[in-house]
């Protein structure tokens, strides 16, 4: 029977949109209540006692007697739940981490993840997308259907008799309700499995006879699945498969560059997009308006918020601000507290803020992903806008793009290198990159100053990367699949020299 017509489903629905409301219309208060319970809970925990969590009486009292983390201090304490002991960072017992290895980094990281923060973060995060999106479209036949999740690789491995971890998206898989798995594709025999070229061909043919309503995934890979489909059945347009399809929910890389090649793929004025805001430490912000420019906050989903101006980061007593504090369209760097308990967590993403009433985000990039050689301070935002500028202007699209600085040597000045692999070719190369440092510099005003006359900057050197290069890059690196991702900047060169073998194999 399909949920559709379940009236407990559209009960719960009104409940959850009901809830939402309520955090959207008394955000301060609820940001209060959630850290008011967060203190409360943890506060006889080995990390509650160590700072005194009894006695603090304010937010104030949080952030001068708490310090700022990243995985790297409260590595100690999450070794010591891998080996067994409970209650040191929350007071529930925690068995699952999630392993995230970032896009770049040879080090993994295992956050823990506790009932509370996938029943009340992660669960409640994914019902709420569905929630905001059936009340922007009240007619919608989305839950008729089953759900296409292109998740990461869901091979679940234990650390020892009681610990367990996977990407996050396995751990969820492995802890959802049974009622949430029905409408969920693909089956869990292909969704376990590890090799990410095998599952790609047994998702696609697995799921070509089934009713799909909606697909939820990163954009890399749904094109790479996407594609196949396209292979195998000889068509062009995934309505012809798919015809009830009419939401594609991405999130992870910005959609702005790809949005052009998913509307060649889905040549339809009704289908739906949405963007979400979901890492291994927590499910944080979902669109709910498509024509709005930024994500809702989720305010009563398990997470203490407070938001660090860039100007603060790398300073020994970083300043934070809070949502009663922050000003639309400034840098920060997003600072959690959580009920897993991740303790004023520096997640490593920069966003702005798009609107105060009520509070939508967009990210704008990574801590460690922009280029600031030369004083010019690109960050992703400014990339992607500018390459799907140049994009539009010229008929290309993109698969996907990296770049880095290119220094000073000699007599020559300072430049930024790009590496770009194209599904379709623009109708010039010179022309897609003079487009592409014009957009720069309409963007962002520091570029433009040191462009100004080639001064300090001269014009970008632009590569074309093979078919399938960033592809092969990131298998060669064990990182092909899932939530691993091309990184889009760096302010170094050392991934970019690696990629460059890649676009001159014979030079390598």
């Amino acid at each position: 029977m399909s949920i559709l017509i379940s009236p407990a489903f559209k009960g719960f629905i009104k409940l959850r949109q009901s809830a939402i409301d309520n955090f959207m219309h008394n955000p301060i208060d609820t940001q209060q209540q959630v850290f008011n319970h967060l203190i409360g809970s943890a506060q006889f925990t080995e990390y509650g006692k160590k700072f005194d969590f009894e006695h603090i009486d304010s937010i104030a009292d949080f952030q001068k007697n708490v310090p700022i983390n990243d995985y790297e201090t409260l590595k100690p304490y999450i070794q010591r739940i891998f080996e067994g002991t409970q209650n040191i960072l929350w007071p529930s017992p925690i068995t699952w981490f999630a392993k995230s290895s970032g896009t770049t980094s040879d080090k993994s990281k295992f956050i823990p993840v506790s009932k509370e923060s996938l029943d009340d973060n992660h669960f409640r995060g994914g019902k709420d997308v569905l929630a905001l999106y059936l009340k922007d479209n009240p007619d919608s036949n989305i839950t008729s259907g089953k759900c296409l999740v292109l998740g990461g690789s869901h091979q679940i491995n234990q650390l020892n008799a009681a610990s367990f971890f996977g990407d996050i998206s396995a751990v969820t898989l492995q802890n959802m309700p049974f009622a949430g798995k029905m409408f969920r594709l693909p089956e869990m025999s292909i969704a376990l499995m590890a090799e990410w070229e095998e599952k790609i061909e047994r998702m696609a043919h697995s799921t070509i006879k089934e009713n799909v309503t909606y697909i939820a995934g990163v954009p890399t890979w749904t094109t790479v699945l996407i594609k196949r489909i396209f292979e195998i059945t000889g068509t062009k347009n995934l309505l012809d498969i798919w015809p009830n399809l009419e939401l594609y929910i991405h999130g992870g890389v910005n959609f702005t560059p790809y949005r052009r090649q998913f509307e060649q793929f889905i040549p339809s004025p009704n289908m739906h997009y949405r963007e979400t805001y979901n890492a291994s430490e927590g499910f944080f912000a979902a669109q709910d308006k498509e024509d709005e420019d930024g994500m809702l906050l989720f305010l009563n989903h398990g997470i203490f918020y407070e938001f660090m101006p860039l100007e603060e980061y790398g300073k020994d007593h970083p300043q934070t601000l809070t949502l009663k504090e922050v000003e639309t369209y400034k840098q920060y760097a997003i600072v959690i507290s959580t009920n897993g308990g991740l303790w004023r967590y520096l997640v490593g993403d920069t966003i702005q803020f798009t609107s105060l009433a009520p509070f939508r985000i967009k990210v704008t990039g990574r801590l460690k992903h922009f280029i600031n050689a030369f004083g010019e301070e690109v960050i992703v935002d400014n990339s992607d806008n500018a390459i799907a500028i140049a994009c539009a202007e010229t008929g290309a699209s993109v698969v996907d793009y990296s770049a880095a600085p290119l220094y000073m040597t000699g007599e020559s000045n300072g430049g930024h290198e790009w590496i770009i692999e194209f599904e379709h070719l623009p109708v010039s190369l010179e022309l897609f990159t003079t487009l592409l440092d014009k957009s720069l510099q309409a963007i962002n005003s520091d570029y433009e100053a040191k462009r100004h006359k080639d001064i300090a900057l001269r014009m970008p050197i632009v590569h074309q990367m093979p078919k399938d290069g960033f592809k092969k890059w990131l298998k060669d690196k064990g990182k092909l699949g899932g939530q691993h991702k091309v990184p889009r900047l760096s302010n170094e060169r050392t991934q970019l020299e690696e990629m460059l073998k890649y676009v001159y194999p014979l030079e390598a």
